[in-house]
């Protein structure tokens, strides 16, 4: 949980720094590149983590991205510019990247499926305490101390986790295999995937989305998925193990979670948006605004992962969850700008709920279904794909704003209301249509969820494991 919440908190505890990080390096032109590197580099490196993990054992695999994280994080402190802080960045989402998917990995290596929904419910509780008390903390370091103390901040924390990890998985049972890593497989897949991600944080943005550097960013990620998909039929030992994939679980599961999470990712980036411009409240009110679409998943993951170890048909609640979730969104589509804000806020509490109840369920799903010498792979492989449809969704989202406010490339969330007001734009309409576009990205999960078989949850790992290889 302290090398989750590591990575977690780096991802919110930066945003109401920026604008001081800008002013005192003198750079404020490339400041979003602070938080894009970061980005680009955690996703890529996921799935190497979890392929790592699976050949040469968890333990070693977690200090590694621990001590990555600590260095970058020093360097990211001692930055004496943009350029360096942005290089600095890059080498913490290195270490950052494989915290999160490994801590969910090694539960599931010391924890039977059948009770392993519990154990979602602190994953998710470390993901709330960071979305609450990063952007705080954030903004009063920055203000108060240094805005490097955001970074230094890790030292310690780090420092303890490495010692944690050091001393408390020596004996972590050993599921791992002998295995030669696929160096240029995983060269595909980074290249493959920075293309993707920088078009979707460019597209709109810094270049128009018809543009030749956006356009030829898409083009060059579909050349190189292209041959990752190639790599993965003929390598001897592929990155991404083709039977991985080719899991009906693991597949569908990890297109629910992908489509679920990446909605609500880009709800939590465009609600404070909607906050300011539509509903009039200022940066920190916002902030307030949005704790219970933070607070509900802890709720609904907390009922789901708990049901999960006493029902039989543990898809139920998600479904449940997801088709409310749908419900929901559809109504703030509908009449939300006729709405109370307290009314509001009970809406963006059962959207969140409804989501938290997917997050257990499809996580124990996909780690039921396959052997332990590949828990690593697969749950590097789901985490991956989530943040994968949080930057496609986000981008979206952006998309659906920016057209619709009247904002073309080189655009701006600062200048939204005066664009809006000039061209004649009611923001409140083009906010419906950013949650239209999340209640189709819930049922799209909605979808995949029906679709994913529900096979038992054994009462231990390894038979679970047997049983899947079986299957």
């Amino acid at each position: 949980m302290l090398s989750m919440l590591l990575a977690a908190l780096d991802q919110t505890i930066i945003a109401t720094a920026l604008p001081t990080i800008g002013h005192e390096l003198g750079d404020l032109e490339h400041l979003p590149w602070v938080v894009t590197v970061y980005l680009l580099t955690a996703t890529a490196v996921t799935p190497l983590y979890g392929k790592f993990s699976d050949s040469h054992g968890r333990r070693i695999t977690m200090l590694i991205g621990i001590v990555v994280f600590i260095i970058g994080s020093v360097a990211c402190a001692l930055a004496p510019t943009m350029f360096a802080l942005i290089l600095a960045r890059g080498v913490q989402g290195l270490g950052g990247g494989g915290l999160i998917a490994l801590a969910q990995t090694i539960v599931a290596d010391l924890v039977p499926p059948k009770e392993r929904g519990k154990y979602q419910v602190y994953f998710a509780s470390v993901f709330m305490t960071a979305s609450l008390l990063g952007p705080v903390l954030g903004g009063f370091f920055a203000e108060h101390l240094h805005w490097s103390v955001i970074f230094w901040i890790n030292l310690p924390l780090g420092l303890v986790a490495l010692v944690i990890a050091y001393h408390g998985l020596k004996k972590l049972p050993r599921f791992d295999r002998p295995h030669r890593l696929d160096l240029l497989g995983a060269l595909l897949l980074v290249l493959a995937t920075v293309s993707l991600l920088l078009g979707l944080s460019w597209g709109g943005l810094r270049y128009p989305w018809g543009s030749w550097p956006v356009l030829g960013l898409f083009a060059a990620s579909v050349v190189l998925w292209g041959l990752f998909s190639v790599r993965m039929r003929l390598a001897l030992e592929p990155l991404i193990p083709p039977g991985v994939l080719h899991n009906p679980v693991v597949r569908m599961g990890t297109l629910a979670a992908c489509f679920g999470m990446g909605t609500y990712i880009g709800l939590t980036i465009y609600l404070p948006v909607y906050f300011e411009n539509v509903r009039g409240l200022s940066a920190s009110l916002s902030g307030l605004a949005l704790i219970p679409l933070m607070a509900g998943t802890v709720v609904g993951a907390t009922v789901s992962g708990r049901a999960m170890a006493k029902v039989k048909h543990y898809k139920h609640l998600p479904i449940a969850g997801l088709l409310v979730a749908m419900i929901a969104t559809a109504v703030m589509a509908a009449i939300g700008a006729r709405m109370p804000l307290v009314a509001v806020e009970l809406v963006l509490a059962l959207i969140s709920v409804g989501l938290g109840t997917l997050l257990p369920v499809s996580t124990v799903a996909i780690q039921n279904a396959v052997a332990p010498h590949e828990l690593g792979t697969a749950t590097g492989t789901a985490n991956f794909f989530r943040s994968l449809g949080g930057a496609f969704i986000v981008a979206i989202f952006g998309a659906i704003v920016l057209t619709g406010a009247g904002l073309s490339g080189g655009g701006s969330f600062e200048s939204l209301a005066a664009s809006a007001a000039q061209s004649g734009v009611n923001l409140s309409d083009v906010f419906s249509r950013v949650f239209i576009a999340a209640a189709i990205g819930f049922a799209i999960a909605f979808l995949f969820l029906l679709a994913m078989e529900e096979r038992p949850l054994r009462g231990s790992a390894v038979k679970a494991a047997e049983a899947a290889v079986a299957d």
